[in-house]
């Protein structure tokens, strides 16, 4: 498998051709998803040919964004299967990192442990202190392409059911994000509470 390859041609991809108003969905995203999917990797013991797949199945989980934004994992998914052969990734390989893609889908859906590590990679972002950038990226990205438009009390509020309902999968990520991600569902809780009262 050409993984150094593969990544490079993708990312480049992704800078050149998806979408600008992408504030969320982008090669950064993509970049810092692949960063806590390598660090999981390493605290979880991955290596070698299951680390591999991770790694790839992280590069590629939005780039159905190419293509679609609604139903994009599936997109993501597909294009997988169409690129991955030509770097050497065989049937078996490509159908494992078509599922552990296909499970980032909200609400996230992991069975296997490589499918839980790609999770917990790809929402890593709630239980860091850079939180509420990330998130008023998407907020913006959702707005801008008039997927869902909310005000900032209607976006707070979507915010809170969200991490009120999120686990991570992986003891290494509950362990790392779970205080911080309940930080920032306080603080979200203070701002609804302080707008109730304007």
């Amino acid at each position: 498998m050409e993984y150094q390859k593969v990544k490079e041609d993708i990312i480049g991809r992704l800078r050149a051709e998806l979408n600008p108003l992408l504030a969320y969905h982008n090669a950064d995203h993509t970049l810092d998803v692949l960063e806590a999917a390598t660090r999981l990797a390493g605290l979880e013991n991955i290596n070698g040919h299951d680390r591999d797949l991770l790694l790839t199945a992280a590069l590629f989980h939005d780039t159905g964004m190419l293509q679609t934004y609604a139903g994009h994992e599936e997109a993501s998914a597909e294009i997988a299967h169409e690129i991955l052969p030509a770097y050497g990734y065989d049937t078996a390989d490509i159908n494992t990192i078509a599922g552990m893609i296909l499970t980032t889908q909200i609400p996230q859906s992991a069975g296997s442990h490589l499918e839980k590590m790609l999770c917990d990679a790809d929402l890593d972002y709630l239980g860091r202190d850079d939180f509420f950038m990330i998130a008023h990226q998407l907020r913006y990205e959702w707005n801008v392409l008039n997927f869902r438009h909310t005000t900032l009390r209607e976006w707070y509020e979507l915010q809170i059911v969200f991490l009120e309902n999120h686990r991570f999968f992986t003891q290494t990520a509950r362990k790392m994000r779970e205080s911080t991600k309940a930080g920032n569902l306080r603080q979200i809780k203070e701002l609804v509470c302080f707008m109730q009262y304007k």
